[in-house]
């Protein structure tokens, strides 16, 4: 799924001149974090956080005399002084996937999503990674989602199929991961029932590794050697 049928294109945007009280009053009427801050023809100069507001404002505040220069200085504070300039950005012709592992990457919870000319099309946040991630899983039916471990070879995913299908048993969707164990691979069908027992019992006398997807989850994690 492409960026662009994901992403928030109403974006809430800022100028670089604009103080940076008003710009944490848009982070509060609208309920956001991240403001682009953009040009009059839309090209994206920067991006601006609740962080970095929180970074520019004192932590309480300062009333007395001895220290009213300081509060002065911080409502004199523009947007174009704390904002984050040249942001990581991202296209609206890249996928999910290709934003969810910036996101992994950069550790940042949102992006701006510009065109060719560097001009702002969107937003793309965590929020709306989930929403499409849901969508495509076919999660906002009830359901169960398992984890088989199976052999890295041909034929394994039809197995899978097969054996669901036989049992009468809808199925959502299916994803599949690589494991640390060489030659493995997790398969994750997303069941339209609460009731896995049959299937799971199934699957085993296959010659599956059935586990609970957290603890697959837990078991990818680096070890820590104390």
């Amino acid at each position: 799924m492409f960026i662009s049928k994901s992403m928030t294109k109403n974006v809430i945007t800022i100028n670089k001149d604009a103080d940076i009280l008003e710009a944490r009053e848009k982070m509060d009427e609208h309920r956001i974090r991240h403001i682009p801050v953009i040009t009059k023809d839309r090209h994206l100069i920067g991006i601006i956080s609740d962080r970095d507001i929180r970074s520019a404002m004192p932590s309480k505040p300062l009333n007395d005399y001895k220290n009213k220069k300081i509060n002065d200085k911080v409502l004199n504070l523009k947007v174009k002084d704390v904002m984050t300039i040249d942001p990581v950005t991202i296209s609206p012709l890249n996928t999910i996937q290709d934003a969810l592992v910036l996101i992994q990457k950069t550790r940042v919870g949102a992006f701006p999503v510009v065109d060719e000319k560097e001009k702002l099309r969107g937003m793309i946040s965590v929020r709306d990674l989930l929403r499409a991630f849901i969508n495509v899983m076919g999660m906002e039916d009830p359901g169960t989602l398992i984890c088989v471990i199976v052999d890295e070879k041909l034929g394994q995913m039809k197995k899978i199929v097969d054996a669901i299908t036989e049992e009468h048993v809808s199925l959502g969707s299916v994803m599949v991961a690589r494991c640390w164990d060489e030659g493995k691979r997790a398969v994750f069908p997303y069941l339209l029932t609460q009731n896995t027992t049959i299937l799971k019992r199934k699957f085993k006398k296959m010659g599956f590794e059935v586990l609970d997807p957290m603890q697959w989850y837990i078991d990818q994690q680096p070890k820590t050697h104390n």
